[in-house]
């Protein structure tokens, strides 16, 4: 079991591209496992778009690692997705972290644009049998229901010959879903309790498609913030948190406090089967998002670093 940290980021927080800039920099000569971008494309906050922002982040960087957390596959073409994300990875030199997921039939990306949300899953199996088989085929033919391809082919390959393919959501068909083609599993808005049911389901499900996923990836994602829980951006997130999650405990999706009761939360994801992390900091501005990272670097990470 290999325990990664990584940080990322939802709203662009940040006030100038320069201010984001020094973040990467620090994440990277700080030692953090990964950096990863949400998936939003329609939205009146601001938000990056996440496979050109990992195109700018191989470039920028020598040795961390980066993903989007998570591309909603089914907005999107598996043959163009297969082709980008191939070439940043070859160019990144094997450094990218796909990980996809079909997105809130709610969400402004579908409402916005008129996309039909009915068969919106079979369309994303589609797409990521089709995104794992051109990574790895020499020819792809495919008779779909949304796709059809004919000796479809793409090169180069992505360097990294086991290149990752991380799935995303907690229902019962995304448990399926990562049972059947994924290489891993990322979870979003998840308690460390919803995790452990996402985690003992795939695993249940592997057992009928006789596929296995490694121990070590399964991951969890949720907001901190290294400070007091009444201050404002912790209050902020809470409310919308309580939300989006129907009511519930924000408490248990996401820490405002020390840095004791971080590691505690990491720890409870740990015992759920999670053993990598997507981490977002809860911030407001550039010099208050460095603080955060900063923080994290030298009170949280060394306490996983080794395990």
């Amino acid at each position: 079991m290999t325990i990664g940290l990584g940080l990322g980021i939802s709203r662009f927080p940040f006030e100038s591209a320069s201010g984001y800039w020094r973040w990467v920099e620090l994440c990277e000569a700080g030692g953090v496992n990964s950096i990863w971008q949400t998936d939003r494309l329609v939205s009146k906050e601001p938000m990056l778009e996440c496979v050109a922002t990992m195109a700018a982040i191989a470039g920028a960087t020598e040795r961390i690692r980066f993903g989007m957390n998570v591309a909603s596959i089914a907005l999107r073409d598996p043959l163009l997705t297969a082709k980008q994300l191939a070439t940043i990875d070859l160019l990144s030199n094997g450094r990218l972290l796909p990980a996809f997921g079909i997105g809130s039939a709610l969400s402004r990306d579908y409402k916005a644009t008129g996309t039909p949300t009915r068969r919106r899953g079979k369309r994303a199996n589609e797409a990521l049998e089709l995104v794992a088989r051109l990574w790895t085929e020499e020819s792809v033919t495919f008779e779909g229901e949304f796709f059809t391809y004919r000796d479809a082919c793409i090169s180069p390959k992505p360097v990294n010959d086991r290149i990752p393919l991380w799935i995303g959501g907690s229902s019962e068909v995304a448990m399926k879903r990562t049972a059947k083609y994924g290489t891993g599993w990322l979870g979003g808005v998840d308690s460390p309790e919803q995790s452990r049911r996402v985690v003992d389901g795939i695993k249940l499900a592997l057992r009928e498609t006789g596929r296995t996923i490694d121990e070590d990836h399964y991951g969890a994602t949720f907001s901190f913030r290294l400070g007091s829980p009444e201050e404002a951006v912790a209050k902020k997130a809470a409310g919308g948190l309580r939300a989006r999650t129907g009511g519930k405990d924000p408490r248990r999706f996401m820490v405002a406090g020390s840095a004791d009761e971080v590691v505690a939360r990491i720890e409870e994801y740990i015992d759920a089967g999670c053993e990598k992390f997507v981490m977002l900091p809860l911030s407001t501005g550039d010099e208050d998002m460095l603080e955060q990272t900063r923080r994290f670097i030298a009170e949280v990470q060394p306490v996983f670093l080794g395990r």
